[in-house]
């Protein structure tokens, strides 16, 4: 696993398409916690948001790096399906965390902010349910389920905004809402590590849709 690993995220790398959401993430990142002075919580509810976007972004476009010839190439040498398709979770787990280390990092540079241990704590639940949420986004909008990528970019949209607006649908709506009105983040620590682990599920789920369609269309 470590090998196809390694070899999917220098393809990522390599091709420079990462540099797109990253850079929407730092932007993002940098407007909406530029002179911040309030609670971190708020201000890491606001990183998770566009950990969400980008995310979604970065999943989607490590899975359309390859054709499917050379992707029915790559699935002969990881041995199976469903080796490719965790090796691509494992991929893009490892961009997500190093997005959350910049989505901790940044706000304490832009801002003024006293931060403890709970604080960086809560950053990192926060994104990782939002990171988690947003690859499961990604995997089902992906290539391996929607051929017409103009399709696979509404249906992500859609998504998205249910994920973010509607009312108790995803952790990420429920995460939004309770940091935006928590004043300390010892308040809201427990919840988001819930929080994270449902969407944790959530991306186990979308997962397996995921493989499932993949082979029934190969």
């Amino acid at each position: 696993m470590i090998p196809l690993v390694r070899y999917m995220f220098t393809v990522l790398l390599l091709s420079q398409r990462y540099l797109a959401p990253l850079l929407v993430f730092i932007g993002l990142a940098a407007v909406l916690t530029s002179s911040d002075t309030g609670p971190l919580p708020a201000t890491y509810s606001a990183v998770a948001g566009a950990m969400l976007l980008c995310s979604t972004w970065l999943t989607m476009t490590l899975i359309g790096l390859e054709d499917p010839p050379h992707r029915s190439i790559v699935v002969v040498s990881a041995g199976s399906h469903l080796r490719m398709v965790l090796g691509s979770v494992a991929t893009a787990a490892v961009w997500c965390l190093l997005l959350t280390g910049a989505g901790l990092a940044l706000p304490l540079l832009f801002g003024t902010h006293t931060v403890g241990p709970a604080d960086l704590a809560l950053g990192t639940e926060a994104q990782l349910t939002c990171a988690f949420t947003g690859m499961s986004i990604g995997f089902v909008c992906s290539r391996l389920v929607f051929r017409r990528q103009g399709y696979a970019l509404v249906v992500a949209l859609a998504l998205l905004l249910a994920a973010m607006l509607g009312k108790g649908v995803s952790p990420v709506n429920i995460l939004l809402t309770d940091l935006q009105h928590a004043s300390k983040s010892a308040d809201v620590l427990g919840s988001t590590g819930v929080l994270a682990a449902a969407a944790a599920v959530l991306l186990a789920a979308g997962t397996a849709v995921t493989h499932a369609i993949a082979v029934k269309k190969s």
